[in-house]
């Protein structure tokens, strides 16, 4: 059994300037909202192709990625989601997009959830995540088009049942993790 776990291609979506804390949930919004930009690499192509059933994030990024490498989705789940950025009511704060999203981030870890989903929330998702992800195995290697950090999420779950990693992912686009049940 072999479970795959790729992030999505790259959002066609503007990823640097300063932003206040009410133009960082705009910015948010448009991400979740774009397609992506890039084409998947011959490498990505050929784990893809590896697959007898796909699993994807309901997100147009993640679809969108499906499309790019030619697939149609047997399973499309909100289960697969990305875990949202909290925000925080900083209103005069202008920071970069790339340190809102380290700082935001590392609060989530930490435990500052806000209105979003909280790290034990989502890790809990991942759990329901591999359960299906593992049903889906008993039907052949199953690719999951998914996102950085519930990919992450899904992976930690898995290796806690005992499946082993052939390759671990980047959080690079495009990247993939490739698990395999040990025979028991």
């Amino acid at each position: 059994m072999t479970i795959i776990l790729m992030r999505h291609g790259k959002p066609d979506h503007p990823v640097s300037g300063r932003f206040t804390a009410r133009a960082l949930a705009d910015w948010c919004e448009g991400y979740d909202q774009a397609d992506i930009c890039d084409s998947p690499p011959p490498r990505s192509q050929a784990i893809a192709s590896l697959a007898n059933v796909i699993a994807s994030s309901p997100l147009p990024r993640a679809r969108s990625s499906l499309a790019r490498l030619g697939l149609q989705p047997h399973a499309v789940d909100a289960v697969f989601s990305e875990v949202a950025i909290p925000l925080l009511p900083f209103e005069r704060l202008h920071l970069p997009l790339n340190v809102w999203l380290a700082l935001l981030r590392l609060l989530w870890l930490c435990g500052y959830a806000g209105h979003v989903e909280s790290v034990q929330h989502a890790r809990l998702r991942a759990c329901q995540a591999a359960d299906k992800l593992i049903a889906l195995a008993d039907s052949g290697t199953v690719l999951l088009v998914g996102h950085g950090i519930m990919n992450k999420l899904i992976a930690r779950e898995l290796r806690k049942r005992g499946w082993q990693a052939e390759k671990h992912a980047s959080s690079r686009h495009w990247s993939s993790a490739i698990y395999h049940r040990p025979f028991i």
